[in-house]
């Protein structure tokens, strides 16, 4: 079968090089020129493990290739996917579809078989019964189905993640939009994979849904966390003790400066405003978007604190180590890094940081930073130092060697990822997250 895939970044090049490696030929299409030409090259626009192995090996074959002409890379297609972003509309919040809308437009007037137009991209309730309309209005006159099939890749394990999902979610309103996606995903039922097939309108919104209770688990134990610190408990324990619950389950129970990303935040902010629009507002996803927010720059007078306090901590140096939101990605899309970073330089205390892969996407994001070419290079006369991604290259410092090269032996540790007594033993103020 072949597969266009229209937009061909995070969620765009990883599934299309799936499904490429399922057997589907794929075009993916993408308008940036300079985009298209580096994945030529061979050259990732983002960093995701095994990506560019993935890629090459499937170009190598000839079942993937890229494009910037969309009615070329769509002709012949039997599914088209959506894959082009959505991120939070400056001035309210909403989901910003003109580029998806723009593509129904540009996808119903240069279709030349009948297809499935399928949104990959994440997107309120209501938006394919928009892209239907638009396509009919464009003046297509071939057969076409609109299907929602959102993703649920995480960054630095979206290849296992497509290849072994936990489920399919895909909304179609006719037999025929069915019939292309059991074949599309053929290769994954084969596998039993479990493939959940609902009304369109369900699909978009099972994509928030999860999405905000995601969320909302990792405020909680946020929250848990400064409740141990408060009352001599430890969150780690609390996390194990509450998850081993099935009906609550381990994941996403890992206390830490807030979540980040390119999901949970204009994902929860977009279903709480297709909320407020529908009547039924969510109060709870309202909360936690206002707890994560607070706790980023909380965590920075958290770094303050252990420095010993305000005044003390002006003039300062602090280390920062990691800067993305996650271990595995470059993605800093609403990090707590940058938060972190700027409540220490609004109050006096110069920041040198470290981050394996995200360096070159914080520094304009952070202009006050200093980046350093390794974690020892930031740690060179630091007052401090703060964990604040727990990449594996962080797990393994060799304390000795950083207690030399730092002014003064303190470890903040956002992530818990070391064991308090290791640390102190090794002759370190330290400080975590929620254990006392």
């Amino acid at each position: 079968m072949k597969i266009a895939m229209v937009g061909s970044g995070y969620v765009g090049l990883v599934s299309g090089a799936c499904f490429a490696d399922f057997g589907h030929e794929v075009v993916c299409i993408d308008k940036d020129q300079s985009k298209i030409d580096r994945l030529h090259a061979g050259v990732m626009p983002i960093y995701e493990p095994g990506l560019d192995a993935l890629v090459a090996s499937n170009v190598k074959t000839g079942r993937l290739s890229f494009t910037t002409d969309l009615a070329e890379g769509i002709a012949g297609a039997s599914a088209i996917f959506i894959a082009v972003g959505t991120p939070s509309r400056r001035g309210d919040g909403h989901a910003d579809l003109s580029y998806v809308y723009a593509v129904a437009r540009e996808v119903g007037e240069s279709l030349s078989n009948d297809a499935v137009v399928v949104t990959k991209s994440t997107v309120p309730v209501g938006t394919g019964d928009e892209v239907e309309r638009i396509i009919a209005e464009s003046g297509c006159s071939h057969r076409v189905s609109v299907v929602s099939n959102p993703e649920f890749l995480r960054e630095g394990a979206a290849i296992g993640d497509f290849k072994r999902p936990d489920r399919i979610v895909i909304g179609a309103e006719d037999e025929f939009g069915r019939e292309v996606m059991r074949e599309v995903y053929r290769p994954l039922f084969l596998n039993e994979s479990p493939i959940l097939f609902t009304g369109r309108r369900t699909s978009e919104l099972i994509k928030y849904a999860a999405n905000a209770f995601l969320a909302t688990k990792i405020t909680f134990i946020n929250e848990m966390a400064d409740l141990c610190e408060k009352v001599g408990a430890d969150v780690q324990d609390v996390a194990r003790g509450i998850g081993m619950d099935g009906r609550i389950g381990a994941k996403f129970l890992h206390a830490g400066p807030g979540y980040g990303g390119s999901c949970f935040p204009k994902d929860t902010l977009a279903l709480i405003k297709t909320a407020e629009d529908a009547g039924a507002p969510t109060r709870i996803v309202e909360a936690v978007v206002k707890v994560n927010d607070s706790r980023k720059r909380a965590m920075g007078r958290k770094v303050i604190d252990a420095l010993g306090g305000p005044d003390a901590a002006r003039g300062k140096k602090v280390a920062l180590l990691g800067l993305t939101f996650k271990p595995n990605t470059d993605d800093m899309r609403d990090s707590p890094a940058i938060a972190i970073a700027q409540a220490l330089i609004d109050n006096g205390v110069s920041v040198a940081a470290y981050d394996p892969e995200g360096m070159e996407i914080a520094a304009p994001l952070m202009p006050g930073v200093t980046m350093c070419d390794s974690p020892y290079t930031a740690l060179d006369g630091a007052d401090a130092a703060a964990i604040v991604t727990e990449w594996d290259a962080f797990r393994a410092l060799d304390l000795a060697r950083v207690k030399e090269r730092m002014n003064a032996p303190v470890l903040v540790d956002l992530r818990n990822i070391y064991r308090p007594a290791d640390v102190r033993a090794a002759g370190f103020a330290y400080s975590s997250i929620g254990r006392a």
